[in-house]
């Protein structure tokens, strides 16, 4: 079953829990209520409310988040979250609610396909312009294709009412926000988390598992060289109905169809697109075993849906909107590099830790950073030591001409003067911190902390701010002496 169904419950409650009054947070009830063990989202005349949309357990204690909505409708980056340690003590509040007006109307003027139209047509201007500018991303299509529509509101002093359409395009997904009054478009905001690559079937990829980065792509031709590569596993808790679906992932799509084997032999080469889909369970699959193995129970704890190749540009992506992974046909394959298919899954592993994770370009840029440092330490027990750091190479292999084929690395040197404002190249400056985390404390002792601090992220959080929760939870998963090195990783990078 997919997380996307999760279901949002708001519990009404006319004397305990989370009060919303002109936006003030009675803070002495929410601590009664986490007392008494007791969820709540109670209303205001003003017609504001917060909804419980998600609880997660962690090592330390229950997460507990809440969707700010205006008489009913979300209000857009508007969110509450509870920290509660395993006694149910209240260890902190976060509150990113915006302000609005009691008497902001909730009627709209422009119909949602004019909305659409609206939205599609910005999503395809930027896309034409980002085909300009040559490159990687220089021949992919669609421009934009219609997406859904669903009212909402935009809080703060432009508070609103308008239209927020997802629509698919060059860029992966966008989401797009279209006044509900006016038809203006308000904002216009890639929400899928990127990487750029292509990869193989193997364990992780041709490059490292023969450590050879002089091997080619060979249009998908199952060569000589890359024959060795491959590698017969385990495909362990599928559903056993004969289709690559089980309790961490799923294949919803895929270009030529979904495998399927009656007696669950899935057994191709890499010349035969069947072979991804294989790739993308068999990696997600182990990254979760892997996760459980931490003690972490509810991290992205669902079957994952994936489409395979069935987006031909020379990109992958993780929609939050329909909680789906989607790979790339161009170039090199990306679900052929193991790499590619953990950098993504770990977007996945925050937007289900944090609800709207990555609000800020920093947090965007830490996104980025996980991912790639996701990526890395998962290769870590199959790599050999094979040039750890670097990101994709077998990806890279069809856009890169020099030796070692990287994406990205997450051991550049690069510190907070060093920010330019794209979330790749400053995700640099984040993956480094961990992977030097990882190196001070150890594989598991690093994941650990690194999971648990982002049970404490806000969805713009910025990078000095996850820092400092990701210090606090090695002090209390680990002591002192943790909490010092974990600091002295993010110090090196002037994050701190």
């Amino acid at each position: 079953m997919a997380k996307s169904v999760y279901r949002r419950k708001a519990i009404a409650a006319a004397s305990a829990g989370f009060v919303v009054v002109s936006l003030g947070l009675s803070l002495t009830s929410a601590a009664g209520a986490a007392s008494a063990g007791q969820e709540t989202s109670a209303t205001a005349n003003t017609g504001q409310a917060l909804e419980l949309i998600r609880t997660k357990t962690s090592l330390l204690g229950k997460h507990y988040w809440y969707q700010q909505t205006y008489n009913g409708l979300p209000v857009i980056g508007g969110y509450l979250a509870r920290h509660v340690d395993k006694a149910g003590k209240v260890t902190s509040i976060k509150d990113g609610r915006d302000a609005i007006p009691s008497n902001l109307s909730t009627t709209a003027k422009v119909p949602a396909a004019t909305a659409t139209k609206t939205a599609n047509a910005a999503v395809a201007a930027r896309a034409a312009r980002s085909r300009g500018n040559g490159g990687k991303n220089a021949t992919l299509v669609p421009t934009a294709t219609n997406g859904t529509a669903q009212l909402a509101v935009v809080g703060g002093k432009d508070a609103r009412l308008v239209w927020n359409v997802t629509s698919r395009s060059v860029e992966g997904v966008t989401r797009t926000l279209v006044d509900a009054k006016s038809g203006a478009t308000v904002e216009s905001k890639v929400i899928t988390r990127n990487a750029d690559g292509r990869g193989v079937v193997f364990d992780p990829n041709p490059v490292v598992s023969e450590r050879n980065g002089k091997l080619q792509d060979a249009d998908d031709a199952s060569t000589d060289e890359l024959f060795p590569a491959h590698k017969a596993v385990i495909l362990r808790n599928l559903d056993g109905n004969g289709k690559l679906e089980g309790k961490y992932v799923r294949i919803v799509a895929a270009e030529g169809g979904v495998a399927q084997s009656a007696n669950h032999r899935f057994l191709y080469e890499r010349d035969d697109d069947r072979f991804e889909q294989v790739m993308a369970y068999y990696h997600v699959n182990q990254t979760q075993e892997y996760i459980h193995k931490l003690g972490f129970t509810e991290v992205n704890n669902a079957s994952q849906d994936f489409e395979i190749n069935t987006f031909t540009g020379d990109n992958s992506f993780y929609d939050p909107s329909t909680d789906t992974i989607t790979m790339g046909s161009g170039g090199v394959d990306d679900a052929e590099d193991a790499e590619v298919i953990w950098h993504e899954y770990g977007h996945a592993i925050q937007d289900d830790i944090v609800p709207g994770y990555g609000e800020s370009l920093q947090a965007g840029a830490m996104g980025e950073g996980f991912g790639d440092y996701w990526a890395v330490t998962m290769s870590v027990p199959v790599s050999r030591g094979f040039d750890l750091p670097c990101v994709m190479d077998w990806d890279a292999t069809s856009y890169t001409t020099e030796e070692p084929h990287c994406l990205r690395r997450t051991d550049t040197g690069k510190t907070m003067d060093d920010l330019v404002g794209q979330v790749h190249a400053d995700g640099e400056i984040w993956s480094h911190a961990l992977w030097d985390i990882h190196g001070a404390l150890g594989r598991d002792k690093a994941n650990k902390v690194i999971l648990q601090g982002t049970f404490f992220y806000a969805p713009d959080t910025s990078m000095a701010d996850a820092a400092r929760v990701t210090v606090q939870s090695a002090r209390l998963l680990y002591g002192k002496a943790a909490a010092e090195k974990v600091t002295t990783a993010f110090k090196a990078r002037k994050i701190l």
